[in-house]
């Protein structure tokens, strides 16, 4: 069992920055590859970005490619989210999710809100 929980959200106007940041609890929570997904209103969860367990794999959408950046930190059982030159359109609830290796994300987190005023 892993017990997610994001944190780091707020407003921020566009072009400004963020850190979210998500602590994961549970016995194997370092060996999960982790994700951070959003949903923004009246709209579906959409993938943001992956992490690999060791930290050596990542994945981004092409709409945030070039703006944010996942990282994560073992020892600390946390895996942030940088998020730049934000725009309005990033305006979501971000959610993490965590995966073990080969396996569907199981586990979530209960969001945090991300508002981007223009």
């Amino acid at each position: 069992q892993v017990q997610l929980v994001e944190s780091g959200g707020g407003l921020v106007q566009a072009g400004g920055s963020l850190r979210l940041s998500c602590a994961a609890s549970g016995r194997t929570a370092s060996s999960y590859g982790m994700g951070w997904f959003r949903r923004a209103p009246g709209k579906e969860r959409q993938f943001v970005a992956d992490i690999s367990w060791t930290g050596g794999s990542r994945y981004y959408a092409d709409s945030v490619k070039g703006r944010f950046t996942i990282s994560r930190d073992n020892f600390k059982n946390t895996v942030y989210l940088q998020m730049n030159s934000l725009r309005p359109e990033d305006t979501a609830v971000y959610y993490c999710a965590a995966a073990p290796v080969g396996s569907e994300y199981a586990y979530w987190g209960q969001g945090t809100q991300v508002t981007v005023s223009s």
